[in-house]
């Protein structure tokens, strides 16, 4: 499976600059021979928070539509990073799943809403878990902040997950988290995680990417790039299996210690 993993600065407030650039980006990817292409956090709009009213995209229409008619047309599998979403009178931050066939398979509301960034002054949380198929692999994905609570990356693996999409805008101060923890999940769940951060500013953060893809072991195939540019990676998914047999910790877990 070739994933394209879009690194791109986010113009703050500005969904209709964002919209054509993000198009390009899938377009030119899917000519590059990507089976998915994976975007960042709340690449629509950035953090304009207090401008949801009149930016956030209502019920996701625009940004479905833009999913469906791409991966129709260059039958790729879109992982849509997240934007923001108004669903009756509330804000969310919501990610959209496209497979080849241009059918939106799945959506997912962040769950883990991250004060620092005011996210829950503004937004609401999702309550549903998010796995789904792709080319007929299970996969999950969460968004940035869910990072941080390893039970809700284990509960989408051990809900069948063999592919962790985590996008984000991940500020530059805690970049070695990011990388460390993102490493972390990989190793303790033995599955691929594939993480896109953006670059750039916004008025109150800074963002230098490291989006990274990392495979079973650890090993790191996209890492340490600063730049705003589409990174490939090559992943075998046997390798998922191959690592769950060596070392067979799901096995060996002690559920009736902790659920």
């Amino acid at each position: 499976m070739k994933i394209a993993v879009v690194q791109m600065d986010i113009e703050y407030g500005q969904p209709e600059k964002n919209y054509p650039k993000v198009d390009e980006a899938i377009r030119k990817a899917a000519k590059n021979q990507a089976d998915v292409v994976v975007l960042p956090e709340m690449w629509n709009t950035g953090y304009a928070l207090k401008q949801l009213d009149i930016l956030a995209d209502p019920n996701g229409e625009r940004t479905k539509t833009l999913f469906s008619n791409l991966a129709k047309e260059y039958r790729v599998n879109i992982v849509g990073g997240s934007v923001s979403t108004k669903r009756q009178g509330k804000f969310y931050n919501t990610m959209y799943i496209a497979d080849r066939d241009g059918q939106i398979i799945s959506e997912y509301d962040k769950a883990h809403l991250f004060k620092l960034m005011d996210e829950h002054v503004y937004l609401d949380a999702g309550q549903t878990m998010n796995t789904f198929e792709l080319d007929g692999t299970t996969c999950g994905g969460v968004i940035c902040y869910d990072l941080r609570f390893p039970e809700w990356i284990r509960a989408h693996v051990l809900n069948g997950a063999n592919i962790m999409f985590i996008p984000a805008e991940w500020p530059t101060p805690r970049i070695d988290h990011w990388q460390l923890l993102l490493q972390a999940r990989a190793i303790e769940n033995q599955c691929y995680v594939v993480a896109v951060n953006r670059v750039g500013s916004d008025p109150n953060n800074a963002f230098n990417g490291h989006s990274m893809v990392i495979a079973p072991w650890g090993e790191i195939l996209i890492g340490g790039h600063t730049e705003e540019a589409i990174y490939y990676a090559e992943i075998d998914l046997q390798e998922v299996e191959k690592v769950r047999r060596t070392i067979p910790i799901f096995q060996d877990r002690r559920t009736d210690l902790y659920n």
